[in-house]
């Protein structure tokens, strides 16, 4: 009996281990409209994706939002030293889609996207705890 439960110990540490860094909440920067939301990051496929799960007004207070629910970030593949690209951005304060990338620091996530090779600074976003 001890052993199973090194084992199922063991390997739920190991899936813990696996875990990307990029994974989990983060809470954006505030938008054109001074709403920010808290964006969930996990891994879709070979990639990473990131679905807004609440927004906020510029005081913090919850809000309804249409954008709740709908897909941020998509299709982010990892490379070395904490880049994320060759994905998409939503922008729900532009209704924009863009070319983006985003670059892991601890618990700061820079994020950018481009249309057309014109750049729009998403940002840092920071992880919610």
């Amino acid at each position: 009996m001890k052993v199973f439960a090194y084992a199922a110990g063991f390997v739920v540490m190991a899936g813990m281990a696996l875990a990307d860094p990029v994974e989990g909440m983060w809470q954006t920067k505030k938008d054109d409209n001074g709403n920010f939301g808290h964006v969930q990051i996990k891994p879709c496929g070979p990639a990473f994706c990131g679905t807004l799960v609440k927004a906020f007004d510029g005081e913090g207070n919850a809000i309804d939002s249409p954008n709740v629910g709908k897909r941020i970030v998509w299709d982010m593949q990892a490379y070395a030293g904490g880049l994320y690209d060759d994905g998409k951005i939503y922008s729900p304060d532009r209704d924009k889609t863009y070319n983006g990338d985003m670059t892991l620091a601890g618990d700061s996530l820079s994020v950018r996207g481009c249309v057309l090779g014109i750049c729009r600074d998403g940002g840092t976003w920071k992880r919610v705890k």
